[in-house]
């Protein structure tokens, strides 16, 4: 066991915090007690953080880290498979390698959990997964497979199909028709198998789709624009299946619109450049002004796009722009687990819940020097700042 002790914990259950509290860890690798006066077992292992700041392990809703290899671009970009926009039968474990570097960044930054996969060249893109970020195999890794399916609106779909003018999409009409197609199979595909005697023979395409028609998962939706945003929430209404609306970058402008729905929203990445049309109405503001009317959001990184070490940075720049503390550390814990349908493992200090910890000296949402000083998952040290080397 061990019992880290002092420090303020942010438990990211209902926003308590206990100062010079401790964290109790079995053997097993799960929180055992949390709170004051815990009664120590002998032989316990001591982590003594006085004066620390203590989360979670952060989550990342929305990444590509392990699809997408650091330094090496598209050599090793597992990210898209571009032969055909409708690909529901790939699955995001296919593609990830977890000796990427970047897990190691993501462990010096606290990020103990992130949830992977396709990204938004096609339609429908296959599925995401959620995994620790310390290992050498990801079967070993893995939270939960599949938490999503991939699908996308808008620019990208767009870009790599429009070149061929023989084929859907080329606008956004195309890209929803295909969608609304493939949605229509998969539940008639759903129906044959409730009434046949003796099963039928399966299609592994529509396969994939059975988690989504069954509520298991969501549809995971690539929109920018207000328009696309609707889209997505349409059609997912329309066939009456969960969404989570990824990047939702134009979401402060429909504010009204979105308090109706209550679709989680998972925004980002904010930070960098405007780089294509969609992204001009981008703000860090966005993070504050959903939390102010009660929108559920997570922040995101969509690493590679900002490097998935800068995920409490993320955090930090949306207070700054108006988000509440309180939000803004949600948003990198329990509410991207929620999302995900994680929150039994990770994303909140709970008994019963792995022991992911993160212990920052200096408070990151405010100080540009503070750091992480120790990365825990399930009880055990994976990142140190004095083991260290350059």
């Amino acid at each position: 066991m061990i019992a880290i002790q002092g420090g303020k914990i942010f438990t990211c259950e209902n926003n308590e915090v206990f100062q010079d509290g401790t964290i109790l860890i079995n053997d097993q690798g799960k929180i055992e007690e949390i709170g004051y006066r815990i009664d120590i077992p002998k032989g316990t292992k001591i982590y003594n953080a006085e004066g620390a700041y203590i989360y979670p392990g952060f989550v990342e809703p929305h990444s590509h880290i392990g699809m997408v290899e650091e330094a090496i671009g598209y050599e090793g970009e597992d990210e898209n498979e571009r032969s055909g926009p409708i690909q529901p039968e790939l699955r995001g474990i296919d593609g990830c390698n977890p000796m990427d570097p970047m897990f190691q960044d993501a462990l010096k930054a606290g990020v103990t959990t992130v949830v992977t996969g396709p990204g938004s060249a096609n339609v429908v893109g296959g599925t995401f997964f959620a995994m620790k970020t310390y290992g050498k195999c990801i079967d070993h890794m893995i939270i939960k497979n599949p938490t999503a399916m991939k699908i996308a609106f808008g620019e990208n779909p767009k870009k790599v199909y429009g070149k061929n003018r023989d084929a859907l999409p080329m606008t956004r009409m195309g890209i929803a028709a295909l969608l609304r197609k493939l949605l229509l199979e998969s539940q008639g595909y759903m129906e044959k198998r409730k009434r046949a005697v003796g099963g039928i023979g399966k299609d592994f395409r529509l396969e994939a789709m059975l988690p989504v028609m069954k509520k298991e998962i969501p549809l995971k939706a690539h929109a920018h624009r207000a328009d696309d945003i609707f889209t997505a929430i349409r059609i997912a209404k329309e066939f009456d299946v969960d969404l989570t609306l990824d990047h939702c970058t134009d979401g402060h402008l429909i504010i009204e619109e979105l308090k109706k729905y209550r679709i989680p929203c998972i925004i980002g990445p904010t930070f960098g450049a405007k780089s294509k049309f969609e992204l001009k109405n981008k703000s860090f503001q966005t993070a504050g002004l959903l939390g102010k009317a009660n929108i559920p959001f997570a922040i995101m990184t969509d690493c590679p796009v900002i490097p998935q070490d800068q995920l409490p940075l993320c955090a930090a720049l949306a207070v700054k722009d108006g988000c509440d503390p309180y939000d803004a550390i949600n948003a990198i814990t329990i509410r991207g687990a929620e999302f995900s349908g994680i929150e039994d493992r990770v994303g909140s200090l709970a008994p019963g819940k792995d022991g992911d910890v993160v212990i920052y000296r200096g408070n990151f949402l405010k100080e540009i020097d503070a750091y992480v000083e120790a990365t825990f998952i399930e009880g055990k040290i994976v990142y140190q700042k004095e083991q260290e080397k350059i």
